[in-house]
C-alpha cells in the first residue's frame, strides 16, 4: 500500500499540476495522500516532515531567488535585455537570424537574467527577425530553448542558475565544478542544437513553407494569463505577472551600460568562488547560532548572492536615467520572486515527506541498484524527478534531499570527484523536466502563439535530446579521465 501511495501521490501532483492547479495546495495534498495510504501520521508529516523541508529550501536559496529576479527586471526595464537582443541581431544579420536568437538568450541568461524576462524580450524580437528572414514562426520556440534553458542553466561553469546553485550544499562544491566537462556538454549542446535548427530551417525553405500567420498580441495575452502563471511558477524563478509592474525606459540600454551587469554576473562569482572564500577565515561558522555548518555548505550559495548584488548595484549606476520608476521596479522583482521560491519549495516539502516513508527505500534500492555505477544512477534519479514535477530544481531538490548523503558516501567509496557528481546532477535535472507539463514549455508557447502541435517535437530535440547526449559524453568522459 505504501508504494502504491506513493505513485497516486506523484499521479494527483502531474495530472492537477497540468491542468494549471497551484502546486502550493497540489503538493501538501500529495503529500498526505501518500501519507495516508502508508499508514503515516498526517499531521506529523504535515508540520514536522514537509513544512520543516520546504522551510530548509527556503532559508538555503531564497536569496538567490530574489537576487536574481530583482536583477531580472532591472535589466527588463532599462531596456537593457532589449539592448543586447538588438546587438546580436545587428551583428550577426538576416543570414544567421537563428544563430542571433540563440545567443542573445544564453548571453542574457547566462548573465543570470531570470528565464522569463529573457522569454518576454527575445519573443517579440525572435518573432520580427524570422518574418524578414521567410523562416517558419514555429521554430522559435526552440531556438528561444536551445538559448536559455539548455547549456547555460545547467552546463556552462559558473551559471548563476538555481539549478547549478543545488547541488552546491549538498556535495560542497561551486558554481565552477567541474568546468572543463561543463563547457565539453556546452559545446555538444550547442553545436547539436544549431545542427538541427539548421536542418530544420532548411527543409522548411525548400518546401515553400514561409514564415507563417502571425499572432500580435500573443506576448501580451501570455502575460495576463493567469494559467500560464501557475504553470511558469514551478518552473523557474520568476513571476511573469510582475513583468506588467514598474515602468520600462522608452529607450534600449547602451549596449556597453547592457553587456558590463551580465559581465560582473560572472567575474565576480569566479573571483568569490575561486580566491575570496577560500582564503577567509570563516571558523565562526562551526558556532550553533551560524547553524554548525562549514564554508563548503555555504560557499556556492555565497557566491552567487555576492555576484547578482554586485550586478544589481552596476545596472543601477549605468542605467540611472532610464530607470524612471526604481522603486517599483525593484518591488516588482522582489515580488516576482516569492511565488516560485514557495511553489518549488512545496514540491521539496512534498518529495521530503515521500522520502520519509518506509515504502521509499525500495525506490531508493532500485535506483542505487541501476547498472552503470552512481553517476548513471543519479542521473536516472535526476531526470525521472524534474519530469514528474516537470520541474528541474524541484525535480533535483528532492532527488538530492533522499540521495544526496548517499551518493557523497559512494563518491568518497568509489573515488569519484563530488564536482563530476554535481556536473552530472545538474545536467540531468534539465533533460527531462522539458516534458509537455513542464511550465516553461507551456508559458513561452503561450507568448509566441504557438500550440504544442506546431513547435514541441523541435523544443524536444533542442532541448531534451541534446541535453541527454551531453549527459551521456559527460558521464563517459567523467568516468574515464575524472572530472577536470
Amino acid at each position: 500500500m505504501g508504494l502504491l501511495g506513493l505513485l497516486v501521490g506523484l499521479g494527483l501532483l502531474v495530472v492537477f499540476a497540468f491542468r494549471g492547479w497551484s502546486v502550493l495546495l497540489l503538493a501538501p495534498f500529495a503529500a498526505l495522500v501518500a501519507a495516508l495510504f502508508g499508514g503515516e501520521p498526517l499531521l506529523a508529516n504535515l508540520t514536522q516532515v514537509f513544512m520543516i523541508s520546504a522551510a530548509g529550501f527556503l532559508a538555503q536559496f531564497f536569496p538567490i531567488f530574489l537576487l536574481g529576479a530583482v536583477f531580472g527586471k532591472l535589466m527588463d526595464d532599462s531596456g537593457a535585455v532589449t539592448a543586447v537582443a538588438g546587438f546580436m541581431a545587428e551583428r550577426l544579420g538576416e543570414r544567421r537570424v537563428v544563430l542571433a536568437v540563440v545567443l542573445a538568450g544564453a548571453m542574457v541568461t547566462y548573465g543570470g537574467v531570470s528565464l522569463f524576462v529573457a522569454f518576454f524580450v527575445i519573443a517579440p524580437m525572435a518573432r520580427s527577425l524570422f518574418r524578414a528572414a521567410a523562416i517558419p514562426r514555429r521554430l522559435i520556440p526552440a531556438a528561444i530553448v536551445l538559448g536559455t534553458s539548455t547549456f547555460t542553466m545547467s552546463a556552462l561553469p559558473g551559471t548563476p542558475s538555481i539549478q547549478n546553485a543545488i547541488p552546491m550544499p549538498f556535495f560542497g562544491t561551486t558554481p565552477f565544478a567541474a568546468p572543463g566537462l561543463g563547457i565539453v556538454a556546452s559545446l555538444v549542446m550547442l553545436a547539436t542544437g544549431l545542427w538541427w535548427l539548421r536542418r530544420a530551417e532548411a527543409a522548411a525553405r525548400r518546401a515553400g513553407e514561409g514564415y507563417g500567420e502571425d499572432t500580435e498580441d500573443a506576448t501580451e495575452r501570455a502575460a495576463a494569463d493567469e494559467l500560464v502563471r501557475e504553470r511558469a511558477t514551478t518552473a523557474r524563478e520568476f513571476d511573469p505577472a510582475e513583468l506588467r509592474h514598474g515602468q520600462r525606459s522608452g529607450a534600449p540600454s547602451p549596449v556597453v551600460s547592457a553587456i558590463l551587469p551580465l559581465i560582473v554576473v560572472v567575474a565576480v562569482n569566479l573571483l568569490m568562488s575561486l580566491v575570496v572564500l577560500p582564503r577567509l577565515d570563516v571558523s565562526y561558522l562551526a558556532e550553533p547560532r551560524f547553524g554548525s555548518t562549514s564554508l563548503a555548505a555555504v560557499a556556492g550559495v555565497w557566491s552567487v548572492s555576492v555576484a547578482l548584488t554586485a550586478a544589481i548595484v552596476t545596472t543601477i549606476v549605468l542605467n540611472w536615467t532610464r530607470l524612471p520608476a526604481l522603486r517599483q521596479t525593484m518591488d516588482a522583482g522582489a515580488n516576482a520572486s516569492v511565488l516560485p521560491a514557495v511553489s518549488v519549495a512545496s514540491l521539496v516539502g512534498f518529495g521530503a515527506v515521500v522520502a520519509s516513508l518506509p515504502a521509499f527505500t525500495a525506490v531508493r534500492d532500485w535506483v542505487l541498484a541501476i547498472e552503470g555505477g552512481p553517476l548513471v544512477s543519479l542521473a536516472v534519479a535526476t531526470n525521472v524527478l524534474a519530469a514528474l514535477t516537470g520541474s528541474a530544481s524541484g525535480g533535483l531538490t528532492i532527488a538530492l534531499d533522499a540521495l544526496g548523503p548517499t551518493y557523497v558516501e559512494l563518491a568518497s567509496r568509489t573515488g569519484i570527484d563530488l564536482g563530476l557528481m554535481h556536473r552530472v546532477a545538474v545536467i540531468g535535472s534539465g533533460t527531462l523536466d522539458i516534458l509537455p507539463h513542464n511550465g516553461a514549455v507551456v508559458s513561452l508557447l503561450a507568448i509566441c502563439g504557438l500550440t504544442h502541435r506546431d513547435s514541441y517535437f523541435d523544443i524536444v530535440m533542442v532541448g531534451i535530446v541534446t541535453s541527454l547526449l551531453a549527459l551521456v559524453v559527460v558521464i563517459v568522459a567523467g568516468s574515464v579521465l575524472g572530472s577536470f
